[in-house]
């Protein structure tokens, strides 16, 4: 199985997978997400690691169970070879009404078919009013007129 764009990444191939990284995660559907991965990818995600796509499907279930009306938006921060650097920030609400926009990195690395094989991710969670969140798309792909965090100063 081949995920284009392939490696070795340019600025606009990077961007690509960036943002086609961030329409699967706006969907929130674990097996559609797991399937981007390597059958063995290996995680780190906050304090917790991960491996395998049963395991990240399984992970992205609780997440997304968890953090309620998820919005997300990534932005190419490096890229070199079939490495890509991107910086995010989502926002999500919690059962009990509280918004979060939660900030963070990720490394990914990819094999020669596209998919990925590492992902390292560092996040912090903000808590906000909800008056200052910033993503009012519909659930979903962010609409291509929305701002990006550059954008938002984010």
């Amino acid at each position: 199985m081949s995920r284009p764009p392939l490696p070795p990444f340019t600025s606009e191939t990077a961007a690509q997978k960036a943002r086609m990284a961030e329409d699967a995660w706006n969907s929130r559907d674990p097996e559609r997400v797991a399937l981007a991965y390597t059958p063995d990818s290996i995680w780190r995600n906050r304090a917790e690691f991960i491996q395998g796509r049963e395991s990240i499907a399984a992970f992205l279930q609780r997440k997304w169970a968890r953090e309620l009306e998820y919005r997300l938006i990534k932005e190419v921060w490096a890229h070199q070879d079939n490495r890509i650097a991107v910086r995010f920030a989502y926002e999500w609400r919690d059962d009990s009404g509280q918004w979060f926009r939660s900030y963070g990195n990720e490394n990914w690395e990819f094999d020669e078919a596209g998919l990925m094989r590492h992902r390292i991710a560092s996040i912090n969670d903000l808590p906000i009013a909800e008056s200052d969140r910033k993503y009012h798309w519909p659930l979903g792909r962010r609409p291509d007129d929305h701002p990006s965090l550059s954008d938002l100063g984010l």
